[in-house]
């Protein structure tokens, strides 16, 4: 036989039947798509629908939820499953409170504590309704986290994401009170703060005050002293004029040797403090003794304008005086004398 013709067929018998596989591919292909979107889908929503749904990914509750039924403890199971398949579509899981699915769903297991329907439901959506609370422990709404807590230990009490949850929403709290405490403290201690600035301020400028009147009293005290060192000056100027005159005039009658005292050393007194600060001026009139060695002794007070103000130094004034005796025959004999100090601040 000739190789040439068996080659020629076998190729002839190859390209006849590439059309027709790609034919059955194509039919094959266009039997499944039909059969996904005609039986498979169909299929697949309506046990969905059964089941209430099977999220898989964390829901997030509705901004604005529908009002919850009227009377739930008198609806029956249809009713309560399709207000949770309802909650479940609107992700309305673990809130609000009184119109969510789990709520639901727990309803008709108090009612029918066998229905499968919403115990199935229940278990496959409790992930989601955990990563729910999360959310609300995260946003640091803690009472809505503890509720929805509550309702997922209602359909699952031994899961061991409950303890998870509890143990974060417990360490939140903590953190909150703790950043609380944090606030409280730094804003406690701004106001110690200010108030000790305060307290501070008002005391300096309470110091300063009195530094000033110090100063003002102390000036006006010296000013008077001042003033009243001119007068006694003036007046012991006085008597030493008067002395020899009234020697002169008593020669006829006196021994050679006998005159009376006479001031060489006069101290001015110290102007009180109390007099200054109160602007108060007067006199005090004293009498003394001067003794044979020209000291001043027996200071007495004999009377006084304003009383008890200017006395005490009037007397420690007049107390250090200096006088040269008075003589009697060349002796040096006691003699009294009388004087008004006068207290004057202008």
């Amino acid at each position: 036989m000739d190789t040439r013709y068996i080659r020629q067929t076998r190729r002839r018998a190859r390209g006849a039947v590439r059309p027709a596989a790609i034919a059955i591919v194509a039919v094959v292909a266009v039997l499944a798509a039909a059969s996904w979107f005609l039986i498979i889908k169909p299929h697949q929503d309506l046990v969905d629908s059964e089941a209430g749904s099977h999220p898989s990914t964390p829901v997030q509750q509705g901004a604005a939820a529908p009002p919850p039924p009227a009377n739930v403890a008198a609806m029956s199971i249809n009713q309560l499953l399709s207000e949770a398949r309802k909650a479940v579509n609107e992700q309305r899981l673990l809130a609000p409170a009184g119109n969510n699915a789990f709520e639901f769903y727990l309803k008709v297991l108090e009612k029918q504590p066998g229905n499968q329907v919403a115990a199935d439901a229940l278990r496959e959506t409790f992930p989601v309704g955990a990563s729910v609370a999360e959310q609300s422990i995260n946003q640091r709404d803690f009472n809505d986290a503890q509720r929805q807590i509550d309702l997922l230990a209602k359909a699952d009490p031994a899961n061991y994401t409950l303890t998870i949850l509890r143990s974060k929403l417990d360490a939140q709290r903590k953190l909150q009170d703790r950043e609380q405490q944090q606030a409280s403290d730094k804003e406690k201690a701004a106001q110690l703060a200010a108030q000790k600035a305060a307290t501070d301020k008002a005391e300096a400028d309470r110091q300063a005050a009195e530094a000033q009147q110090r100063a003002v009293a102390e000036q006006q005290q010296r000013a008077a002293q001042a003033r009243l060192a001119q007068q006694q000056a003036a007046d012991s100027s006085r008597q030493q004029q008067a002395a020899p005159t009234t020697a002169a005039a008593g020669d006829s009658g006196a021994a050679p040797g006998t005159h009376g005292p006479v001031l060489v050393r006069n101290v001015n007194p110290r102007y009180p403090t109390t007099a200054v600060r109160a602007n108060q001026e007067g006199w005090v009139e004293v009498t003394f003794t001067i003794t044979p060695e020209g000291n001043v002794d027996d200071v007495k007070v004999l009377d006084a304008e304003p009383r008890h103000v200017f006395d005490r130094a009037a007397v420690e004034a007049v107390s250090r005086w200096k006088y040269q005796p008075a003589t009697q025959n060349g002796t040096p004999i006691s003699a009294q004398d009388r004087r008004r100090i006068v207290f004057k601040l202008n």
